[in-house]
């Protein structure tokens, strides 16, 4: 333990005493809220929409128009060409080329009494898929509007029935914003802090400093001490992030009348999936940075390491929203997604502790596992120069050790 204890120092105190910690601490939080309020300033100002409404009939299109326009959110421009000509589609498609349109609704009156007529939406961009997610509910209120008037209802209780609805919530975002901030802190670390320790490892081959540590410390000790060392480093910037941004964002918040739900509970459990998970992936990175010599191969494996990681990121929306699905269950008893996955379900609703107890339990058990595997690699890997190891020559390793 002496050993061990002595190279987790190390390794600590190299990194944080570097002039790049304090530089990462800083700039990182900096960039990341300057990517958020630059993306939330170009979403908030998207210049408006310029499309066109072609119809027989003239009331629809000035109804659609009012109905497009009076939505603060839609940021659109209509303009009502009624009723159509025989080149009335050459000139909207002339404009589309010269960006002079954004895109045109072509309505087709219907054949039979009491159908719906026929929409077709023409964009500028082929790619847009926003545009006709706001139409669509726009078309329907007109419609819906039309059929209500027909009826004969007043339209003061039609304006009423199709007012939108103001849905009163307990959360005001603060919920989601941190579980999203907290996942996406603890996938970045896991993964930057797993990736030093193998670096770190490729470093020390390359120098062949290995060869002077090895006549006093055991590779087992060595590993260890990289990995608490390496680990110490990136809790002790997480914990950095998490004061300051509770400091800063509890102020600005709670003078805009909203607050931000970070729960004791929640931070324990993020504090001790972190560290599982972190063990968990810096493990296999000491054994790839064991097999390899260079940087180059090194990216060649990390495939390996992000790839469980990816998968979490893409089902990380389906947990939130579902968090007790079969989805969310099966990937948080995935030892590998355990630590992201299962401090979602707890951060968004509390699973039953037996679920909260088996995959910690299964996490320690892989953990275990990883790590007799690692340091079997790592006894004879780092060793092994100028060679790229093959899968037979890997298990061979295992004998040897």
């Amino acid at each position: 333990m002496l050993n061990t204890w002595l190279i987790a120092k190390r390794e600590y105190l190299e990194r944080v005493r570097a002039k790049s910690f304090l530089l990462m601490t800083i700039l990182i939080p900096i960039l990341m809220g300057g990517l958020v309020y630059g993306a939330a300033l170009a979403n908030g100002r998207s210049s408006a929409k310029r499309i066109a409404v072609v119809t027989q009939d003239n009331q629809f299109g000035i109804d659609l128009k009012s109905e497009l326009e009076g939505t603060k959110d839609n940021k659109m421009t209509v303009e009502v060409v009624s009723p159509p000509t025989a080149d009335t589609r050459d000139i909207l498609d002339q404009k589309l080329r010269n960006r002079a349109l954004d895109g045109y609704i072509w309505v087709t009156p219907p054949t039979t009494p009491h159908t719906r007529p026929k929409f077709e939406w023409v964009p500028k961009a082929k790619a847009d898929i926003i545009t006709p997610s706001l139409l669509r509910p726009a078309i329907r209120t007109v419609l819906t509007r039309e059929g209500l008037d027909n009826t004969g209802m007043p339209k003061p209780e039609v304006d009423s029935l199709l007012r939108p609805v103001e849905l009163i919530t307990k959360d005001n975002g603060g919920a989601f914003a941190s579980v999203y901030a907290l996942f996406f802190l603890m996938y970045f670390v896991i993964l930057f802090y797993g990736m030093n320790v193998a670096r770190s490892i490729i470093e020390e081959k390359t120098s062949r400093i290995f060869e002077v540590l090895l006549a006093t410390i055991r590779p087992e000790e060595m590993m260890a001490g990289k990995v608490l060392g390496v680990g110490a480093v990136g809790l002790t910037q997480i914990g950095i992030w998490i004061v300051a941004a509770l400091i800063i964002v509890k102020a600005g918040l709670i003078a805009a009348g909203a607050d931000i739900s970070i729960t004791p509970t929640q931070v324990g459990y993020f504090i001790l999936f972190f560290l599982l998970g972190y063990i968990l992936y810096s493990s296999v990175a000491a054994a790839l940075g064991a097999m390899t010599s260079s940087e180059q191969e090194l990216q060649q494996l990390n495939m390996f390491l992000m790839l469980p990681l990816i998968a979490c990121s893409v089902v990380i929306l389906r947990v939130v929203t579902d968090s007790d699905g079969i989805i969310a269950k099966a990937f948080s008893f995935f030892p590998f997604c355990t630590p992201l996955i299962m401090y979602v379900r707890i951060a968004v609703h509390q699973p039953p502790m037996w679920q909260i107890a088996l995959s910690i339990f299964g996490l320690i058990l892989t953990i275990l596992a990883v790590l007799w595997f690692a340091s079997r690699i790592y006894r004879v890997g780092i060793l092994m120069y100028g060679k790229k190891p093959n899968l037979p020559e890997i298990l061979r390793w295992l004998k040897y050790s």
